[in-house]
C-alpha cells in the first residue's frame, strides 16, 4: 500500500518516477539504435547503400542431386521425398556452383559491403537463399516462417547467426502464417508490398503488417499468378523512382500504384526475365547476373550503372543474386 510520510516524504517506491519511464525517442530511432544496439540495424528502402549483407555458402547436399530425377511434368530434376529440385534435365555442376557463389561475394566485398556468413546446412539444398527465413525493417529483423518442409530449420539458423551479431529481433511469424522474405519489397520508408503466393498466405501477411504498424510502415499485398512465389523474381527497385519489372506477371493494380508514386519501370528484355533477381547496392548501381546482357543496355540507358556477376548456373537452384543475400544493414 503507497502512503505520503507525515514528513512530507513521497509514496512508497517512488525512486521509479525519479528514474523513468521513457518511451521516447521510439526503439527504431538511430539514436537509441547506436546507442544501445551498437549501430542502425537493418533497413528502410530496397536502394540506399548497402553496408551489410547475409548469405550462406551452398548446400553441399546439391551434389545428391543426379539425372534420373527427371520430370517431365515439371520440366525439372524433382526429389520424390521433395527435399530438393533443381532447373533443367543435368545434375548441378558443383564446381561452376561454389565458383559462382565465391564470384557474389568478391563482388559483395568488392562494393565495400561487409559480408556475413551463416553456416552451411548440407540438409537443405535451399539454404543458399538467406533472403527467404528473414527480412529487415528500420530497427532490426523479422524471421519469417517458410512455406516447404524442405526449408523448415532455416528460420532458426538464421536467427541464431543474426542474434549473435547484435541485431534485434523485432518479431516472428507463426501460428500457420507463411511468408518469405523474397516476397517483401520496402517501396520508400513509409510503404511495402507482400506478395501472395503458393508460398505466402494471407495469414502471413496479417502477421507481418501488425509488426509493421509500429515502425510507421503500410503494408500492401499484391497477388501473385499462377506458381510465382515471390515478388522478387518479378519486380526489383533499382532507385527511388525507378524500377526493373516483368510487368505481364504483376497486376494491373500495383502497377498503377507505382505510376502513382512516380516509379518509372523498365521491363527487362523477353527472354531474360530473371534479370530482375538483382542486387542494388546503391542508387542505380546494381550486382546482376551477367548473361543478362540485353538487358543490362536498357538499363544503362537510364544511368544505371551495372556490376556483371556470373550466377547463372545457381539459378538453377530456384534463385538469383537478390535470393542469395539479405541485407542487415543500409544507409537510413
Amino acid at each position: 500500500m503507497s502512503t505520503i510520510a507525515d514528513d512530507g516524504a513521497q509514496p512508497e517506491h517512488y525512486y521509479h518516477k525519479l528514474v523513468g519511464p521513457e518511451p521516447a525517442p521510439a526503439f527504431q530511432d538511430p539514436s537509441e539504435l547506436e546507442r544501445y544496439w551498437g549501430r542502425r540495424w537493418g533497413a528502410a528502402d530496397e536502394v540506399s547503400r548497402l553496408r551489410s549483407v547475409l548469405v550462406r555458402r551452398p548446400s553441399s547436399g546439391l551434389a545428391a542431386i543426379t539425372a534420373d530425377a527427371w520430370d517431365p511434368r515439371a520440366g525439372a530434376l524433382v526429389d520424390p521425398g521433395r527435399r530438393w529440385y533443381w532447373r533443367g534435365d543435368k545434375a548441378p555442376d558443383m564446381d561452376l556452383v561454389m565458383e559462382q557463389h565465391a564470384a557474389l561475394l568478391a563482388a559483395l566485398r568488392g562494393e565495400d559491403v561487409e559480408v556475413v556468413e551463416a553456416p552451411e546446412m548440407p540438409g537443405h539444398t535451399k539454404s543458399v537463399f538467406t533472403r527467404d527465413p528473414m527480412l529487415t525493417v528500420p530497427g532490426g529483423a523479422v524471421i519469417t516462417r517458410l512455406a516447404p518442409r524442405m526449408r523448415r530449420g532455416e528460420e532458426a539458423s538464421v536467427t541464431r547467426t543474426i542474434a549473435a551479431l547484435g541485431m534485434p529481433i523485432l518479431g516472428t511469424v507463426i501460428g500457420e502464417g507463411l511468408a518469405e522474405g523474397g516476397t517483401f519489397v520496402k517501396l520508400r520508408r513509409d510503404l511495402a508490398v507482400f506478395g501472395l503466393s503458393i508460398r505466402c498466405n494471407p495469414e502471413g501477411a496479417r502477421q507481418l503488417a501488425r509488426m509493421l504498424e509500429p515502425l510507421g510502415v503500410e503494408l500492401v499485398t499484391v497477388p501473385l499468378p499462377g506458381y510465382t512465389i515471390h515478388v522478387d523474381g518479378q519486380f526489383h527497385m533499382v532507385d527511388e523512382d525507378l524500377a526493373l519489372a516483368n510487368t505481364h506477371r504483376l497486376p494491373h493494380t500495383f502497377l498503377a500504384r507505382l505510376d502513382d508514386l512516380g516509379i518509372k519501370v523498365v521491363s527487362p528484355h523477353p527472354d531474360e526475365q530473371y534479370a530482375c533477381n538483382s542486387l542494388t547496392v546503391r542508387p542505380r548501381r546494381l550486382l546482376f547476373p551477367a548473361h543478362c546482357v540485353r538487358t543490362a543496355d536498357r538499363l544503362a540507358a537510364e544511368g544505371v550503372e551495372i556490376v556483371p556477376v556470373p550466377y547463372d548456373e545457381v539459378l538453377k537452384n530456384g534463385g538469383g543474386i537478390h535470393c542469395s543475400t539479405m541485407e542487415l544493414v543500409r544507409d537510413w
